[in-house]
């Protein structure tokens, strides 16, 4: 149960990270800085799946 919760945390965090990254990095709008997060959110995941 408790590698899920990692897994979990690593996926949001990625989102997290990759959005506010795009949007520091002077991302066009708000839309744009999420595109970017959910790259890093399916990178992650492709991370996550491959290391199970």
């Amino acid at each position: 149960m408790r590698r899920t919760w990692r897994d979990l945390l690593i996926l949001l965090g990625s989102f997290a990270a990759a959005s506010a990254i795009a949007a520091a990095a002077g991302a066009a709008n708000f839309g744009t800085a999420l595109a970017f997060g959910q790259m890093g959110f399916a990178a992650a995941l492709v991370w996550v799946l491959l290391t199970r």
